[in-house]
């Protein structure tokens, strides 16, 4: 298998499951879908890019390298923040309802990379002949 594009899939699984989670999150607390909110979220994500340059210095652990997931998931409240400012004006029930979908997608194009896969060798397939 190509592990480029498991590479490709999970980096876009862990930016939508961080934004969908974000947004859930803000949801739940009562936020409204503001451009205050934007902002907020913005700034997490400026937060969390800074601290991804401190945890890619760090020696690879056990099990999950946390190094892969940090490369990544600062993305997530920056697609999240652009969710919001798409449906500014929205209910916090409404928030956490496009959080709850943003996170749907992330798996379901997690479950969807045999897919992915079988798409990417027919066409290989394809190119040889």
């Amino acid at each position: 298998m190509d592990r480029g594009l498991d590479g490709v899939v999970m980096r876009g699984t862990i930016v939508l499951l961080a934004a969908g989670l974000l947004l859930v999150t803000a949801g739940t607390a009562g936020v409204t879908g503001s451009l205050a909110l934007v902002v907020a979220l913005v700034l997490v994500g400026v937060g969390l890019y800074l601290l991804s340059e401190q945890v890619a210095a760090a020696e690879p652990g056990f099990g999950l390298d946390p190094r892969v997931v940090a490369a990544d998931v600062w993305l997530g409240p920056f697609l999240a923040a652009a969710v919001v400012g798409f449906y500014l004006g929205a209910s916090a029930g409404e928030v956490q309802a496009l959080g709850g979908l943003v996170g749907l997608v992330g798996m379901l194009n997690y479950f969807l990379r045999p897919f992915y896969h079988l798409v990417y060798g027919l066409a290989q397939r394809v190119q040889t002949l």
